[in-house]
């Protein structure tokens, strides 16, 4: 296959992405690899000043087209009004990745409080579903579509003291399914990345301490953390991959989910 036809197999030049908590971690990884392949990107986020600073290095960096917007994904009509938004500004989304979510309160399932647990639900699994919603209308519309959840290792795999987090990313693999079976038809595709332990802002202290590697030697096979840019072809792969991948699970754990 010639060098031609790999760079327009993998090209996403004239798409729109938007990406949720696309200012940081794995949110930006994405929005970074689009704009290098060459999409638009709308970085939406609670922290609005964070989302357009991503943006404005993103533009100029990438020559592309990046724009920056406060979202609450547990807001229903906070999202439809953006999501309209970013259809004007942009001409439609064609690619959408959930990637807002927080690990929630990490105490035994009998002192977790109602609030702590409707507070990682509410992130992490409505506010996939919200967002989900809102874009999905407008793909059906357009009869093509990507959409991409980030959920989690934990979502399969169990670990004390992280009820809520656990439960609300097998919540978004679920949903992912059925997701995928009802939008098949509009040629919307739906898949999950199930990460392992990668090293982010929210973790990188805690992974480099003694406890921290400690857990990954006993946990995870290859031994360390994963590093973020081992998600960019992943990332790329599934803006990119043939209608016949939709409802997938794709696992990055170093081999944890293999014990």
């Amino acid at each position: 296959m010639s060098k031609t036809t790999l760079e327009t197999l993998f090209s996403l030049g004239g798409r729109n992405a938007l990406i949720t908590g696309g200012y940081k971690g794995i949110g930006r990884l994405f929005a970074e690899t689009y704009a290098g392949a060459g999409a638009n990107v709308a970085i939406v986020a609670r922290n609005l000043e964070g989302c357009l600073g991503v943006a404005r290095e993103i533009e100029g960096r990438h020559g592309v087209k990046a724009i920056g917007m406060a979202m609450d994904v547990t807001n229903s009509r906070e999202v439809d009004t953006v999501v309209e938004a970013v259809v004007r500004e942009l001409g439609k989304i064609d690619i959408l990745v959930n990637s807002a979510g927080i690990a929630g309160s990490q105490k035994p399932v009998v002192e977790m409080t109602d609030q702590e647990l409707d507070e990682v639900m509410n992130v992490d699994f409505r506010g996939t579903f919200v967002v989900s919603r809102a874009v999905a209308r407008q793909m059906m519309r357009s009869q093509s579509g990507r959409i991409i959840h980030i959920a989690s290792l934990l979502g399969k795999v169990a670990a004390r003291y992280m009820a809520g987090y656990c439960s609300s990313k097998a919540a978004v693999i679920a949903f992912t399914k059925v997701l995928a079976l009802e939008l098949m038809r509009y040629n919307v595709q739906v898949n999950v990345l199930c990460p392992g332990y990668f090293v982010t802002e929210f973790n990188r202290e805690f992974l480099a301490s003694e406890t921290g590697a400690g857990m990954i030697r006993k946990m995870v096979p290859l031994n360390r953390p994963g590093d973020l840019a081992e998600l960019r072809s992943t990332a790329l792969y599934l803006a990119t991959c043939p209608p016949y991948l939709t409802g997938s699970e794709i696992y990055i754990d170093g081999g944890h989910t293999l014990q």
